[in-house]
């Protein structure tokens, strides 16, 4: 039988700050992260190096990870603690969790727990109630409107589309702008009203319970390009009892997490889902509304 496993990606996430004969003391970093990954669709083995490098990298958090058995594999001993931690990245699509894990996120999760929805993780999982509402919309995995409405932005205000359908889609690879529209959130907050995404998997036709949902931005998916013709949602968040959830849509692959769009919104979701308030600045290299920037 395989067994969990537990890799610690950063133990020390703090300095001597040496001046002179002056020795500081070691400040730790203030959030504990978990990244659940193992088995998806996607590249989890190039992505999920990446989403730690980048939580590392603010500071602000030391991260592990919990990767899951192989696809088809006994999952009887993922057990995560969940509970150790102030927020869980979901990278992870494919088997069910034993049900003592499920309810044990669920548990994190009502009783304050933050959490960041990466990507591809809105389509695990679709027979799950309780999943579905932490993650407010998903897609794929069977998912139509018994799952609940779209949601669009229209005429200036979130709109509920009942409309029969197949939840979860998108066109080719396509750049594209995102439109802030919730400006005050402090995720949102200082970043331009419109900025460009590099390349990437425009999500479109998620549906879902939209319980307790805000959107924060949303993108135009044009119908010649394979999308719906509406302004779908990237960046929303969900409270789930005394959770905050974070919905990031961006984020294909490995390439596509070297967007500056990408890293900023992830880097300061998780500060929030964790803590409920941004301390980090915008950074200088963030993108125009004509040009999307990427780092090394």
């Amino acid at each position: 039988m395989r067994r969990r496993t537990f890799l610690t990606c950063a133990t020390i996430l703090a300095s001597l700050v040496i001046t002179g004969s002056t020795v500081g003391a070691v400040v730790a970093a203030p959030y504990k992260a978990l990244i659940v990954t193992g088995q998806n669709a996607h590249d989890w083995k190039g992505t999920t190096p990446v989403l730690v490098k980048l939580l590392e990298e603010t500071g602000l958090f030391t991260v592990e990870v919990a990767q899951s058995p192989a696809k088809g594999e006994d999952m009887s001993g993922f057990k995560p603690d969940f509970k150790k931690f102030d927020v869980v990245v979901l990278n992870y699509q494919g088997d069910s969790w034993p049900e003592e894990t499920k309810k044990a996120f669920v548990d994190y999760v009502k009783n304050g727990g933050g959490v960041v929805v990466y990507h591809f993780a809105c389509a695990a999982f679709p027979d799950w109630p309780e999943y579905n509402e932490i993650i407010g919309l998903g897609g794929w995995g069977g998912r139509n409107e018994k799952w609940g409405p779209y949601v669009r932005w229209r005429d200036g205000r979130c709109v509920f589309d009942y409309t029969p359908g197949r939840g979860g889609g998108h066109g080719p690879m396509q750049p594209f702008a995102i439109d802030v529209r919730y400006p005050e959130h402090p995720i949102m907050q200082g970043l331009p009203p419109r900025f460009m995404h590099v390349p990437d998997e425009l999500y479109g036709w998620l549906r879902g319970p939209a319980k307790n949902l805000t959107v924060l931005a949303t993108a135009f998916a044009p119908k010649d390009k394979g999308g719906s013709d509406e302004h779908e949602p990237i960046f929303f968040t969900v409270q789930y009892g005394k959770g905050r959830v974070f919905f990031n849509a961006l984020g294909h692959t490995a390439e596509q997490l070297k967007s500056v769009a990408f890293i900023v919104t992830y880097q300061r979701g998780a500060e929030w889902a964790a803590s409920g308030k941004v301390t980090q600045p915008v950074p200088n290299d963030f993108p125009t509304a004509e040009q999307a920037r990427t780092r090394d």
